[in-house]
């Protein structure tokens, strides 16, 4: 989990941005997303479709479809979003190192970070970074209502 830096910051961005705009409400667009994270839409594609396969969005296809929070921004924690975008790399062959003394003095200290930082991120969630970003002084964008006219 610790190696795949890039995959797991853009899930978390892509989670935050979702979040931030859309919430449970509305859908966003892939290329709204990748907009606003000056990213390429075909380079966020894949981690947006392991997110919705992992259950934290909902995606919805078609002209007017995109993404939305598949729960509430309360019950997506950081280890879930990890989680997912790791289980989802496409290059999951790593390379270990050999040796005796990797097997006795690095595997056990990696084992050992790994589980204080995946108990960490289980206390921390996508709503606790909505927060972090109000607290900055961001302001979501207002969401305008419906209106219908005869």
């Amino acid at each position: 989990m610790l190696l795949r830096r890039e995959r797991a910051y853009t899930a978390v961005a892509i989670m935050l941005d979702i979040g931030w705009h859309a919430g449970r409400q509305r859908l966003e667009s892939a290329g709204d997303v990748a907009d606003r994270l000056s990213m390429a839409r075909r380079g966020i594609e894949p981690v947006l479709q392991g997110l919705a396969r992992a259950g934290l969005l909902d995606s919805t296809r078609g002209p007017k479809g995109g993404y939305r929070l598949g729960k509430s921004a309360r019950q997506i924690t950081l280890a879930d979003i990890l989680d997912a975008a790791a289980n989802d790399a496409s290059d999951q062959g790593e390379t270990e190192a050999g040796g005796q003394l990797q097997t006795a003095a690095v595997e056990p200290l990696w084992v050992e970070l790994e589980r204080q930082v995946q108990t960490h991120l289980k206390t921390v969630t996508l709503e606790a970074l909505i927060e972090r970003a109000l607290a900055q002084g961001l302001r979501r964008p207002p969401i305008a209502p419906i209106v219908f006219t005869i």
